[in-house]
């Protein structure tokens, strides 16, 4: 997953992705215009920073793209399995769909997310030409949101699960994913004797591994081809925000995805 640059913007692209048809995104912090704690690509509006600024950051990255910021289509994302199909941008000044998982077959939206720590799921079909992006932390991810994305390819789409690219990506990692008694007992819940592989325990505290879990998730249901980045945010904060490694103080860094023309 290399990185790549277009101006100040930092950003980096799965090498299974960097194929004709689509075009993605996972941008870094850097190369925006917000200040401390958000510094400075920051595309979250709902962390403290100035709205404007935010705005500034997300055309600023769009446009290094070439990508018009009136092909975006984005959510109101709220840790649920809510999944919104759409074939067209968010108008302006629409509301948005509280959801966590946006699918389109349409080449003239750019769907986008952000994330802090939470764990980006992208999914391509080169055969129906459809894509989707999910946002999954750990209530995302014991209710199987990755499983239910592809779910709604198949019912909406006809997709074969085993066309789909799937793609996980950075957010934080089994190193310092550290979870209480709720979260273990619905690991176990949701993913029964593979939950001995996803919960770690060290020095007397229990780890969760996001990226293990929707990896398995999206091979239940037939995926085969999976790129895991293995960039955890919480250990490289000079690319990445982290909710837990800055203590909730910080910003988002967003993902665009989209079909090409």
């Amino acid at each position: 997953m290399p990185f790549l640059s277009a101006g100040s913007i930092k950003y980096y692209q799965f090498n299974t992705l960097d194929v004709q048809g689509i075009f993605h995104a996972v941008f870094t912090r850097q190369g925006g215009v917000s200040p401390a704690p958000w510094s400075s690509l920051n595309f979250g509006s709902s962390v403290g920073d100035d709205k404007r600024r935010v705005l500034h950051n997300r055309e600023l990255a769009l446009r290094a793209l070439n990508l018009a910021p009136e092909s975006v289509f984005d959510l109101y994302q709220i840790h649920s399995t809510n999944i919104v199909i759409t074939n067209r941008p968010l108008a302006l000044g629409e509301g948005h769909q509280k959801a966590d998982a946006i699918l389109t077959s349409q080449p003239n939206v750019t769907l986008m997310m952000r994330f802090a720590d939470c764990t980006p799921i992208l999914v391509y079909d080169p055969v129906k030409r459809v894509i989707g992006i999910a946002h999954a932390g750990w209530i995302g991810t014991v209710e199987q949101i990755a499983k239910k994305m592809v779910f709604s390819m198949i019912e909406e789409y006809g997709t074969n699960p085993n066309d789909l690219i799937a793609a996980i990506g950075p957010s934080i990692g089994p190193d310092h994913y550290s979870v209480g008694k709720e979260v273990i007992d619905r690991v176990y819940t949701s993913l029964g004797d593979r939950a001995d592989q996803l919960i770690l325990n060290r020095n007397g505290k229990s780890y969760f591994d996001l990226w293990k879990a929707n990896q398995f998730l999206l091979m239940d249901i037939g995926v085969t081809r999976i790129e895991v980045s293995g960039i955890c945010t919480c250990c490289n904060l000079e690319d990445w925000y982290s909710h837990r490694g800055e203590q909730g103080k910080t910003g988002r860094f967003g993902i665009v995805f989209g079909l090409s023309q």
